[in-house]
């Protein structure tokens, strides 16, 4: 049998908003698997809410640049969030994201290629070097249209161009590219806050698709629902999913009345011209990554050649 710890019951709280004893059955059902154990939780209605399970633990910073038809943004990683407050952090970083611009999204080109004679994979060893910290430049990624715009947005900015959360959308169009622009930035904002993971039902990952099925399905056979019954109420219940994580079905976050597909509409009178939009990315700061917990307590006795203090277990993360 696994061993359930309180950690794993207080991270499965935190991602569902159910009981601390609702929790600990979850996981004693379910041997300690965190996703099983989320679902079991969903299915007996003790769930608040399926938030995506993992803390974000990287630092660093996310920075985003666009050019016209074609946008892009980088996450580049270091072991502190000072890092993300040195000038010379700041700047390799905004160097890195205006390199993926001209060369693509592939992290292995970006990083050969040179920038005044030096690769870019050198000048990420010389900030090692120079500030003393480990850093990676971990993905990118690169939005291009043949007409219109990409418009991008940074959420929590250190700087201009870099933040905690970079979002960069892409909108085709032969409209007025002003009109168009205002109406990328406010669509990358509303991907910022609502967190879409698909444009449209059609892009969602089919497992996503088949778990919340399952999950609902087996809700309210629990119930004691007929099957025909069960069939109608999850079609209803995926429309409803469909309107959570898709972008074109949310409501738009500048106007709740309104979907995101609504607003596109609206704003096509404006633009003067059809607006479709082909594509958005999402970069949060460490999404993804587990941090590690370090015992403060123990690494500044072994600094000191002392012995952890006894009933001393300060922890920081």
């Amino acid at each position: 049998m696994a061993t359930i710890t309180a950690a794993m019951v207080k991270d499965l709280r935190e991602s569902t908003g159910a009981g601390m004893m609702d929790c600990k059955t979850a996981l004693t059902e379910s041997a300690g698997d965190m996703q099983a154990a989320q679902d079991w939780l969903r299915k007996k209605g003790l769930s608040k809410a399926a938030k995506k399970a993992g803390r974000v633990a990287a630092e660093g910073l996310i920075g985003a640049v666009t050019a016209g038809t074609r946008g892009v943004v980088v996450e580049v990683n270091s072991e502190t969030d000072f890092v993300a407050r040195n000038e010379q952090f700041q700047g390799l970083v905004k160097m890195i994201a205006q390199v993926a611009l001209q060369v693509g999204a592939d992290v292995e080109k970006i990083k050969a290629a040179k920038v005044g004679g030096v690769t870019i994979e050198t000048a990420i060893a010389d900030a090692i070097a120079t500030i003393g910290e480990n850093m990676t430049l971990r993905r990118a990624a690169l939005l291009e249209v043949g007409k219109g715009v990409v418009s991008s947005y940074i959420h929590n900015a250190v700087i201009e161009g870099a933040g905690k959360m970079g979002v960069i959308v892409a909108l085709e169009s032969a409209g007025k590219t002003d009109e168009l622009a205002l109406l990328g930035r406010q669509l990358a904002m509303h991907v910022a806050a609502a967190n879409p993971q698909a444009l449209d039902p059609a892009g969602l990952d089919p497992a996503m698709v088949k778990r919340e099925k399952d999950v609902l399905a087996d809700k309210y056979r629990q119930q004691g629902k007929p099957e025909n019954v069960i069939e109608k109420i999850v079609e209803s219940g995926l429309k409803t999913y469909y309107k959570e994580v898709c972008l074109l079905e949310q409501a738009f976050i500048h106007d709740s009345g309104k979907s995101v597909a609504q607003a596109v509409k609206e704003a096509e009178g404006k633009i003067g011209a059809p607006v479709k939009i082909t594509g958005f990315v999402r970069y949060a700061l460490g999404e993804g990554i587990d941090k590690q917990e370090s015992d403060f307590a123990a690494e500044v006795a072994a600094a000191s050649g002392q012995k952890k203090p006894p009933g001393d277990n300060a922890t920081v993360s």
